[in-house]
């Protein structure tokens, strides 16, 4: 079947989510509202109820652990602002990915196409559905820990459902997003209410002395920041979808702005809650932080916060699975990967192969499920990355000074955000090194390898096996190339 015979069944056909005409390509039906759900939703995921046991690990501490909860908003608002800046520069979907196109050229995108398609997006979200899966399975065993099986199957399931939601619809994905970011700011906005109220009644015993013990040093600190940025990770995921952002130079500052001020009052404040009922050497004794604040302050209702925790991962999970996909969408657009992960659905008019492939992606690495391990492998190449694109942004501020910037933030910023990563990623590796760091150098290296091999040369053999594959998905998921918008 040729690439146009499906424009020309469906070409006077209406999109079913629009009662108007419109082309194959992907749709401005993302608003200020849904735009601030998903930076909200992606953000407050299972990270603030992880994270600060081993934020506090690190600082030793309540007073350093509160300011580093802080800091870490800061760090996230700054790195915020400047890919607002690349994001309404260039107006391309794909967060990082077209930044380092222009700034830098094919191979530096194309590793982090190769890193983030393999290990960064789809690990993230297996981390999540894990995540979701434990606590979700926690009623049903209560008393003992839910059997491994048990956990990765759920995760599974909870994979796919989500797959299926974002391959359906664009519409459907966002308002799947605002429903479950409602449902988690109910569990942040009971553990905070309780932990004013407990601090108004004067239980502020652990806030004394809070400095007491520190003893910080550049390794510890790295690493404190490590975790904290862990749970404020989803800071930059609107960049990736700016082509279906309406009025993207308002909206996209704007719900950065909103979402992370947010995010960050929320953390800090939900830290506070957990100190009014629970020394330092409590918190790190507890296998699950709002779990034992629900036991002390909820009981007998403390099973709302499983609940809500579990409403909360799911809602990070899709807020991922909704951005992530558009990533890969990009790449196959820009033939790092194969083409037809660059086509929209005829009837549905979302990025459903390159969704699809995600979720395949992220089902493989359940099969380990070793949480710990994929954590520190995805954030330092995470932070790795996050520097080398805002390096992106100064180096075009000489280079491409003809480009049109409708945000342009202080060039100090991009300066200090740059430095810090470059904090971030040596100080697990001085302070801790572990094989973890050096396996993903030797993976983001070896993409070198195939894009000469598949990209830059474009072996016979490599399109010959490419063309029939595509043809085929093509056939049996009615996808076709993304068209133009009409001037």
């Amino acid at each position: 079947m040729e690439e146009t015979s499906l424009r020309k069944r469906t070409g006077d056909q209406k999109s079913i989510q629009s009662n108007e005409p419109k082309t194959t390509s992907l749709q401005r039906e993302v608003g200020l509202l849904s735009g601030i759900c998903i930076i909200v939703g992606t953000i407050i995921g299972s990270g603030i109820f992880i994270s600060p046991k081993s934020v506090l690990s690190n600082t030793e501490a309540v007073g350093p652990c509160l300011i580093i909860w802080a800091a870490c908003g800061i760090l996230a608002t700054l790195g915020a602002l400047c890919f607002a800046e690349l994001g309404t520069t260039i107006t391309k979907s794909g967060g990082e990915y077209p930044y380092l196109m222009e700034a830098f050229g094919p191979i530096p995108a194309y590793l982090f196409s190769w890193t983030s398609l393999f290990i960064l997006k789809p690990s993230s979200f297996a981390i999540i559905c894990l995540s979701f899966s434990e606590y979700a399975a926690a009623p049903l065993y209560t008393g003992c820990k839910p059997p491994e099986i048990v956990v990765k199957c759920l995760a599974a399931a909870a994979i796919w459902l989500i797959i299926m939601v974002n391959a359906l619809s664009v519409r459907l994905g966002s308002y799947v997003q605002n429903v479950f970011t409602a449902a988690k700011l109910v569990i942040v906005a009971i553990i905070i209410i309780s932990g004013l109220i407990l601090l108004a009644q004067g239980n502020t015993k652990n806030f004394e002395n809070s400095f007491e013990g520190t003893k910080l040093s550049a390794g510890a600190i790295g690493l404190a920041f490590y975790n904290g940025l862990w749970a404020y990770d989803g800071w930059n995921q609107l960049n990736y979808i700016t082509e279906e952002l309406r009025n993207p130079f308002r909206n996209l500052p704007l719900a950065i702005i909103i979402g992370i001020t947010l995010v960050t009052v929320c953390y800090i404040l939900m830290n506070v809650s957990y100190f009014t009922v629970m020394t330092a050497t409590e918190l790190l004794q507890s296998p699950a932080v709002a779990v034992t604040f629900g036991d002390r302050v909820l009981y007998p209702a403390s099973w709302v916060v499983p609940l809500f925790v579990a409403f909360s991962t799911i809602g990070a999970a899709n807020g991922s699975c909704f951005t992530a996909g558009r990533l890969v969408y990009v790449a196959g657009r820009e033939g790092h990967m194969l083409k037809v992960l660059s086509y929209i659905s005829v009837k549905r008019l979302t990025p459903a192969p390159a969704i699809i492939f995600y979720g395949i992606i992220a089902t493989i690495y359940i099969i380990p499920g070793d949480i710990n391990s994929l954590v520190n492998y995805v954030s330092f190449a995470a932070w790795f990355f996050y520097g080398l694109t805002v390096l992106g942004l100064i180096v075009m501020r000489f280079t491409r000074k003809d480009l049109e910037r409708p945000i342009k933030v202080p060039i100090l910023i991009p300066i200090v955000v740059t430095l810090i990563s470059v904090f971030l990623v040596l100080a697990p590796i001085i302070s801790q090194p572990a094989w973890e760091y050096l396996y993903c150098v030797i993976f983001i290296l070896s993409g070198i390898i195939f894009y000469f091999l598949l990209v830059h040369y474009k072996f016979r053999w490599a399109q010959k096996i490419s063309r029939p594959l595509t043809i085929h998905f093509q056939m049996l998921m009615e996808v076709v190339p993304a068209e133009e918008a009409p001037e």
